[in-house]
């Protein structure tokens, strides 16, 4: 592993960044990993938060001679996000976002979400042009670092091509508004040198015909190879030159701060299907006339990739039914702004449709729910292929275009090229409007190096493509993976240029060395990842990074993709006999990922390979837990009312007292027996709920079980607790619901399960679904549970109970009492947080649904995310909490609302806590509308 940085280097970047660098290996290992297959470790992270503090990082680099490499989003694919020196960190703090000229026009820093940016123009109708598969996961730096594309774009709506200006860092530390006014004359004042030679290079490239003739045709295409040279061709001021050849250049020219684009029409109408043929051929063959009916796109899958689509949990019937043999399919969609124009263009291309030699009917579905299945499964395909992968490979997708014509011939060669070179189960995929075509290889790379294999595959594959006069990528950016092949793919006379715009930019060679040029023939050979074989929480991840965004700890310690990679680093260690290395990644790892995982499963929501790493930190928590602890837990089973009781009436207690007293008493417990054991009472918690009762009644309509979080929690303040609410709201509505026998005593299971406390949670097993079972009448009546976590808890709890069927109470609301129930108050403006459990349970329309009924505006904050209070961690790691809620809060705090709701009372505790609002649950303002 590359040594830690020391010394003078390290202090003169402690003077750059000020706390803003990290030599811990734990922060360095986690950070080497990202979605590509290749591995360096840096040695220190750096977390810069502003243009200013790269600019001083940049000279700091110059100075000393240190390298460096920018990281956002982690989901490359081809080796331009890693490195064995400086890794600059810039998803944690470069987040701005300004949606200008009513969403015409948006301003975004490199750290944002490409998703996070299309749901704020969203309300517009509006949307960035380039939309790749990894919108979910991938950021603003990102996509202009590799001139991303995606299904629909195409070359017209590429980065390249909706980038209006960027604010760039030079390597001098020159900070450059390309969109200024004066941005030529600056950059002619301050980078003379930069200035003359772009214009000499204009001037060389357009005086060249062979060189015009060879970027007309590679532009044609989508094109990633090597910069984009196309730009001296389309500008002529050195400014704009410099935006258009920063576009694209994986990090080695400047860095970009901000990013303005001009965004495209948001089509809200679309038809999807997907388009079996029996042969590959046969497909490639319907394309001239699937173009000319002008669809948005045509997304190919081949054989294999059909066999794996069919093992997604969202395919349909017809999908999963299909024998696939020698099949290919086309999934192809019509976008519109209008339904009429959407019909129009649908009853254009049924003729079209009703000639194709189809293996089943063609089938178009504007229904929502059925095109999000679609691209679910085409955006996952990646990830989804490489998950189903043997254990200790590494999985591998490579990016090419062609002309279209050529592509038929093309995917043939690549089959062939499969079978001689024995990469079984690989697949083909891609975006065949664009000629763009993806494949997949599994590889065993032993210690780092390149099996004969490999190296052998990879040049076949240059002289096919490049026989076709295609490109070896075309999304996914030259990076180390094709950096040896850009001479040979645009010819001496372009590379020179190409060598000359590095030399202008980056004089001293300081920015991401060996990626995208390169003169090392195998730099794309080495430092390529091996996969140790772990467990099986561990081993079918891909790193794609999918799950980062969604992760609650990811501003805080650590996110699924890192705690799985530590996990990898720590059995690699151990096996190259570096244990030394392993004791102290397995000592930071107790914090940095198990004591502050929220377990709350939205990983799994995000993951293509539906990884849940709760899952892993539940069984290592298990692992830990000592026999008395496990015994206690397990006694509190049986006595679970008791249990509550007290904890309620120790809140009582704490709240009766001075604040500093408790304050004081739970500091110095958590200071001995360790903060992952003794909650931190806070002046902020409620005092202790109400016992909850039985409540028997004649012919039912459903059993209801409060949650015990109310006998824990008692309301928020001027609430009447959400029990309460429910039953105000079924007496209302003239339902009858049944609270059972020893009600007192019943819980989900959760708080068990999510400690890998297995043996109490077996005792909850064994007591509570014959309870509820006898409760529902075998079954007949449905289980209604106040608390979305509840919910979720029951359901696993009772799935193997027989026909036991548990609602949540929003969603029997939403059914069954909003209904029956007047609204005589609404509120204006209601900020909803839907909690992790709600959203796994998909109960989104529900709470839409009853928060609708009851208030005018309805707000999902921007930054809304699970709030990280998880049962008890916002109790034993309240800056879990703090760091989930940071921008949600800071949403909610920017304007005034007049209710603030959630489904769960921990969440609304968390809020609360992080916003100073009264959250209560959505339920109790529906009792209070409908009074």
């Amino acid at each position: 592993m590359t040594p830690e940085m020391t010394g003078t280097l390290l202090a003169g970047l402690e003077a750059a960044v000020p706390g803003g660098v990290r030599t811990r290996a734990a922060d360095r290992l986690r950070l080497a990993h990202d979605a590509s297959h290749y591995l360096l470790h840096p040695r220190a992270v750096v977390t810069p938060t502003d243009a200013d503090q790269i600019a001083a990082l940049l000279r700091h680099s110059r100075q000393t001679g240190t390298p460096l490499t920018f990281r956002s989003g982690g989901t490359s694919l081809s080796g331009q996000a890693v490195s064995d020196q400086l890794l600059v960190d810039t998803r944690r703090h470069f987040r701005g976002l300004a949606v200008l000229d009513d969403g015409r026009r948006v301003r975004v820093q490199p750290g944002v979400v490409l998703r996070q940016v299309n749901n704020r123009l969203a309300p517009y109708g509006r949307r960035l042009g380039p939309d790749p598969a990894s919108e979910s996961a991938c950021t603003v730096g990102g996509v202009v670092a590799n001139n991303s594309s995606g299904m629909t774009c195409g070359t017209e709506f590429n980065t390249y091509r909706t980038l209006e200006s960027l604010l760039l860092v030079l390597p001098s530390g020159t900070v450059l508004d390309t969109g200024a006014p004066d941005a030529d004359a600056r950059l002619r004042a301050t980078e003379p040198e930069l200035h003359a030679g772009l214009l000499r290079l204009r001037d060389r490239v357009r005086g060249n015909p062979d060189s015009v003739r060879r970027i007309r045709a590679q532009y044609a295409m989508k094109n990633t190879m090597g910069y984009g040279v196309n730009a001296f061709l389309d500008h002529d001021s050195p400014a704009d030159l410099l935006t258009r050849l920063v576009v694209g250049s994986e990090g080695t020219l400047a860095f970009v701060a901000a990013a303005t684009f001009r965004t495209v029409p948001a089509h809200r109408h679309a038809a999807t299907g997907l388009l079996v043929f029996d042969t590959l051929a046969a497909a490639m063959a319907a394309m001239p006339a699937l173009v000319a009916a002008g669809p948005a796109a045509i997304e190919l899958l081949d054989a294999a990739a059909l066999r794996v689509a069919q093992r997604d949990p969202k395919a349909d019937a017809a999908l999963r039914g299909l024998a696939v043999r020698d099949h290919a399919a086309l999934l192809v969609e019509w976008q519109e702004s209008d339904p009429d124009a959407l019909a129009e263009r649908v009853a254009a291309a049924g003729p079209v449709l009703a000639e194709l030699p189809l293996t089943t009917p063609a089938r178009l579905s504007g229904e929502a729910a059925a095109r999000a299945a679609l691209w679910h499964i085409r955006k996952g395909l990646y990830a989804a292929v490489a998950g189903a992968r043997p254990s200790g490979t590494t999985a591998l997708l490579e990016d090419i275009a062609v002309p279209v014509a050529a592509l038929a011939d093309t995917c043939a060669a690549l089959a062939d090229l499969f079978d001689r070179h024995r990469y079984e189960e690989s697949v083909i995929f891609g975006h065949a409007k664009d000629g763009n075509l993806h494949f997949m290889l599994n590889e065993r790379f032993a210690h780092g190096g390149a099996p004969a294999r490999y190296a052998d595959f990879t040049e076949e594959m240059v002289d096919l493509v490049l026989g076709h006069g295609g490109t070896l990528k075309a999304e996914h950016g030259t990076g180390r993976v094709m950096a040896p092949y850009v001479r040979r793919q645009f010819g001496d006379e372009l590379y020179a240029v190409m060598r000359e715009v590095k030399t202008l930019c980056d004089p001293d060679g300081v920015l991401n060395p060996g990626v995208l040029l390169s003169d090392d023939p195998d730099v794309h050979l080495r430092h390529l990842k091996t996969v140790p074989t772990v467990e099986p929480e561990v081993d079918r991840c891909v790193e794609c990074g999918y799950c980062e965004p969604v992760c609650p700890s990811r501003d805080l310690t650590t996110t699924p993709r890192q705690r799985i990679v530590l996990r990898r680093e720590i059995a690699a260690a151990r096996a190259d006999g570096d244990l030394a290395l392993a004791r102290e990644l397995a000592d930071a790892y107790g914090y940095d990922a198990v004591d502050t995982c929220a377990v709350d499963g939205m990983c799994a929501t995000a993951c293509p390979v539906l990884i849940n790493t709760g899952d892993l930190v539940r069984r290592l928590r298990s692992d830990r837990t000592g026999s008395v602890a496990q015994a206690g837990w397990r006694g509190a089973a049986n006595r679970w009312g008791a249990a509550t009781r007290g904890m309620a009436r120790g809140l009582d207690l704490a709240g009766a007292l001075p604040p500093a007293l408790p304050e004081a008493a739970t500091r110095a417990a958590r200071a001995v027996l360790g903060a992952d054991r003794v909650p931190q009472w806070r002046r902020d918690l409620p005092r202790g709920g109400q016992v909850r009762r039985p409540r028997p009644v004649d012919e039912p309509d459903a059993v209801f079980v409060p949650s015990c979080l109310g006998t824990l929690f008692a309301p928020a303040e001027g609430g009447s607790g959400v029990a309460a609410a429910v039953l105000t709201l079924a007496e209302r509505a003239g339902l009858r619901l049944l609270v059972p026998d020893g009600v007192a005593t019943m819980c989900c299971g959760t708080p068990w399960s999510s400690k890998g406390l297995t043996a109490g949670y077996q005792r909850v097993h064994d007591r509570v679904p014959p309870a509820l079972r006898a409760a529902s009448r075998d079954g007949a009546l449905p289980v209604v549970s106040d608390a979305a976590s509840c919910t979720e808890g029951f359901a696993k709890l009772l799935a193997d109970a027989g026909p036991l069927r548990v609602v949540d109470a929003v969603a029997y609301a939403a059914t069954e009492l909003l209904p029956r129930l007047t609204v005589r108050r609404r509120l204006g403006a209601l900020a909803l947080h839907p909690t992790c459990s709600s959203t796994r349970l998909g109960l989104d329309e529900a709470l839409l649904s009853v928060a609708r009924a009851i208030a005018d505006e309805v707000v999902v904050p921007d930054g809304w995310q699970c709030c990280g209070f998880a049962g008890d961690r916002g109790l034993l790691h309240p800056e879990l909490t703090a760091a989930a809620t940071r921008e949600e809060a800071a949403a909610v705090s920017a304007r005034p609302f007049d209710g603030y709701a959630s489904v769960n009372r921990t969440c609304e505790i968390g809020m609360a806590r992080a916003t100073g609002q009264p959250y209560r649950h959505l339920l109790e303002l529906l009792a209070d509308a409908t009074a």
